[in-house]
């Protein structure tokens, strides 16, 4: 989708089976065999099998290569696979990736996965413990030497400089946490299941790094999440509804960094969720009083509450009061703060289950959803309908 126009891939191609593993601390298990178990739940949800399958994509902090997930689920030749590339911001652009092919006839069936042991194994918010020199390193390299060392520490920056542009307290992103560990406490997938908290809560949780509590962070989680996509025709005869591919994109903005990017002339907005923003507006042909529900990505409770404000649910420095007074359905699974961090991929799971009227918080009617990626990254985003 060029950032100057619409595109065509809307509507060719649709999400027809989920899959996962439990969500938890220690998985006791290889992050291949949580992939391997995904992709199996998700092709048996979508009433297909192994042989099905040509095509897989995933992301590049991927320990289980394409070739050896397929091997391990008895898939057999692929016309289709790939990878994308900045960690959360990869989740969408999988399916984005899945659905190109499907539509230019490359592959039929494609799933797309992500499965780490992220709490047991490679933490990733214990930020850079060592670092090959790279050009992409070469912008943390400002930061770094002054004790940003974690995504905590980059996010506070934009947090802090969010807050004080708007006159805003902490509690401002107490309001996120909220709304996610209470759909988190009803959903019996969610590792904080029966657990919901309250804005006290939030405000006695320990500083991490400030004006970010222990509550604005996400959870480290192990676990895997697959999806399955073909065709929208395809997927009408297969047993789950189909949930269509409305318009899918990725952005990257002007001078585009991962997560410091603390030089650009306002840290209080996310220009490469704006750019997104504007072509799944163009590519769906929807605007944001017709979204239903909406899967924002929320590694970091801040971020959510400038997505609001980039995708034009409300005015700037306005998110919180959006948030508190609930008018739009967020997270409903939990978010990454209250099910699990699985970069993103549960919340596109949870888009569909939205469209399908399986959510353990369903919401009545929904028919269409927006699910976003990981921010102040490259990231990428989609909107997801019911067919017809």
């Amino acid at each position: 989708m060029s950032v100057r126009g619409r595109d065509a891939l809307g509507g060719r191609a649709a999400i027809a089976g989920i899959g996962a593993t439990e969500f938890s601390k220690d998985s006791g298990r290889s992050e291949l065999r949580l992939a391997a178990e995904a992709v199996r739940a998700a092709l048996a949800d979508a009433g297909l099998t192994a042989a099905d399958v040509d095509g897989m994509v995933t992301f590049t902090m991927d320990t289980s290569p394409e070739i050896t997930v397929a091997q391990a689920c008895g898939i057999g030749e692929l016309s289709f696979f790939s990878r994308v590339h900045y960690g959360g911001g990869a989740a969408c652009a999988t399916v984005q990736q899945a659905a190109l092919a499907v539509a230019a006839g490359v592959a039929e069936v494609v799933v797309c996965y992500r499965a780490f042991n992220e709490r047991s194994g490679r933490r990733f918010g214990s930020g850079v413990q060592r670092r090959e020199p790279s050009a992409e390193g070469a912008a943390l390299g400002w930061a770094l030497p002054f004790g940003l060392l974690t995504p905590a520490s980059w996010v506070a920056m934009a947090a802090q400089r969010y807050l004080h542009a708007y006159g805003l307290t902490p509690e401002a992103f107490g309001h996120v946490a909220v709304v996610d560990r209470k759909y988190a406490a009803t959903n019996p997938a969610a590792y904080f299941h029966g657990r919901p908290i309250t804005l006290a809560d939030h405000a006695a949780s320990r500083w991490i790094v400030e004006p970010l509590r222990l509550l604005d962070c996400c959870q480290e989680t192990d676990g895997g999440q697959a999806l399955v996509v073909t065709s929208v025709e395809r997927a009408r005869d297969l047993p789950r509804p189909p949930a269509v591919i409305a318009a899918a994109a990725q952005g990257a903005g002007r001078g585009q960094e991962q997560m410091t990017g603390f030089y650009r002339d306002d840290l209080t907005g996310l220009p490469e969720t704006a750019v997104v923003a504007g072509q799944l507006w163009r590519g769906s042909g929807l605007a944001p009083a017709d979204v239903d529900v909406a899967i924002l990505y929320d590694h970091f409770t801040p971020f959510v509450l400038m997505q609001l404000e980039e995708f034009g649910f409300c005015g700037r420095g306005e998110a919180a009061d959006f948030v508190a007074e609930e008018r739009l359905p967020l997270n409903t699974h939990g978010g990454q703060l209250g099910e699990a961090y699985l970069h993103g991929m549960n919340g596109i799971a949870e888009g569909v289950r939205q469209l399908r009227g399986t959510g353990a918080n369903q919401i009545p009617g929904a028919g269409r959803v927006l699910v976003t990626a990981g921010t102040r990254v490259p990231t990428s985003g989609l909107v997801l309908t019911s067919d017809g």
